[in-house]
């Protein structure tokens, strides 16, 4: 049985601690790299081979940096930007995580802000997997497609290693949000009302040891909806 490529876009090296995500689902990882604005052409080429996309944690956003539009953000995140909305535009599936959470919001036309301290412990090495997180509790909310996958709503503890993120003002108005940090209403969660499937969570599934086991479902969702799309495309 072929397994569905999925597209791990970044503008750096994914962590291998996604690429086994992604192997780990059933599904075939494939980095995209990211390194300036592409062409259409290059954007299709990307659509036509993956089955879905996986956006990961990576280099910090920071609110300085994004501007209304897009004039002046940085040429890596308007790339990423034009990949990810010529992929809602085809209802592809698409996971966001960590930074992805945010750069999904982005491509939607919401932002980002300093968020309050709380939520990353280890400020340094926000992308090392063997930096601290800090840990709260958020409430996802029943009935969202977030709590459908992972089988449940309501409250449960994950990680947190980010110092900028998403509040109602920042959130995209194409989105919803699913879940919520009970300490401060830092939105956790997002999720596209519009699509199939797009979901993306601010904490960090990827790293294991300190994150419920049930998130992993967020990854295998993925691989079995690009795995849909893959039987669909290939039926005569």
């Amino acid at each position: 049985m072929t397994k569905p490529l999925i597209g791990v876009v970044s503008p750096v090296a994914p962590s291998q601690l996604t690429l086994d995500a992604v192997q780990r689902a059933g599904g075939q990882p494939w980095p995209v790299s990211m390194q300036g604005t592409p062409q259409d052409t290059e954007v299709s080429e990307v659509l036509a081979r993956v089955g879905a996309l996986v956006l990961p944690d990576g280099p910090e956003l920071r609110p300085l940096e994004l501007k209304t539009g897009g004039n002046g953000a940085p040429p890596v995140l308007e790339a990423e930007v034009s990949l990810v909305r010529a992929a809602l535009d085809v209802d592809m599936p698409v996971y966001g995580i960590g930074r992805g959470f945010q750069v999904l919001n982005i491509a939607q036309g919401g932002s980002i802000a300093k968020m309050a301290a709380g939520h990353a412990a280890d400020a340094e090495h926000l992308e090392d997997s063997e930096g601290q997180s800090m840990f709260h509790h958020v409430y996802i909310s029943p009935g969202s497609k977030l709590a459908a996958v992972v089988g449940s709503g309501g409250f449960v503890r994950v990680n947190s290693r980010h110092r900028f993120g998403v509040r109602e003002a920042q959130k995209a108005e194409l989105l919803r949000a699913s879940a919520y940090c009970m300490d401060d209403g830092v939105i956790e969660a997002l999720e596209s009302p519009r699509h199939r499937w797009v979901i993306g969570v601010q904490f960090r599934p990827e790293l294991r040891l300190e994150i419920p086991p049930h998130f992993d479902r967020l990854m295998q969702s993925l691989v079995e909806r690009a795995n849909e799309r893959l039987h669909a495309t290939n039926s005569p």
